[in-house]
């Protein structure tokens, strides 16, 4: 019961500190010059598809993994969509992606993520169409697949598992924001791309920093939680990312 009141504690927060007239930090539509639009629509598309494959594969082999599944995406567009105001002007949300990476790993993300990301594009105006690639590029691929190998790396290094859990959420959501930012330095290298990127970094690092480790903290919370009332299928997506399960059949 104590976790369970930390977790709607933690909502609750977010809730109370969304303002409905902030906009997200996702790039908004018709934002990037259209050759960057391609640019990153081009990257981003071989993930995505990847990403499919990867879902139909398991929901194929293991389709009682279909409710976990749902949830690592409802987190995901829960926390999303909850956008905290900056100091600075701007505003910064957590991004959720760390806790579904290392339950599914990082391909299945993009398509959540990216599902997520067109949503609230066209409900809740965070984001945009054009511009869906590039921010899909910085949240559904880039925080997913940092998360995860770092994760990996601590476990492997010998860590405790809520320490790992907590770099995976803690590191998607600085990883996004720091290639968000690289991402506008390179459409708008105004006094050169560094000095951009330093510019563009410095608008949100004041919100984001804590709110990374506040979704961290709440990440282990939600890991914990699921390991306790369903530690068989969180056994079981570890032994399948570890090919144990495959082996098994």
């Amino acid at each position: 019961m104590k976790k369970l009141f930390f977790i709607g504690l933690f909502f609750v927060y977010f809730a109370l500190n969304s303002p409905s007239d902030a906009s997200a930090m996702h790039i908004m539509e018709g934002f990037l010059p259209l050759g960057w639009t391609l640019f990153w629509w081009g990257l981003f598309i071989p993930f995505f598809v990847w990403g499919l494959i990867q879902i139909k594969r398991v929901t194929n082999e293991n389709p009682h993994l279909k409710l976990m599944l749902g949830m690592a995406g409802a987190f995901v567009f829960v926390l999303s969509a909850l956008k905290i105001p900056s100091v600075t002007g701007s505003s910064s949300h957590p991004t959720g992606v760390g806790l579904g990476s290392v339950l599914f790993g990082p391909q299945v993300m993009t398509v959540l993520g990216t599902l997520v990301l067109f949503f609230q594009a066209l409900l809740l105006a965070h984001g945009g169409l054009t511009t869906l690639g590039a921010n899909a590029f910085s949240m559904a691929v880039v925080g997913p697949f940092v998360g995860y190998y770092s994760y990996k790396l601590l476990i492997k290094l010998g860590n405790k598992q809520s320490i790992a859990i907590f770099s995976a959420a803690f590191l998607s959501n600085i990883t996004t924001y720091l290639f968000t930012s690289f991402q506008l330095a390179l459409a708008f290298p105004t006094g050169g791309i560094a000095a951009a990127f330093i510019k563009f970094i410095s608008i949100f690092a004041v919100t984001q920093l804590p709110l990374a480790i506040v979704e961290g903290l709440l990440t282990v919370l939600v890991w914990n939680w699921l390991v306790a009332y369903n530690s068989k299928d969180i056994l079981f997506l570890q032994n399948l990312k570890s090919g144990v399960a495959s082996s098994e059949k």
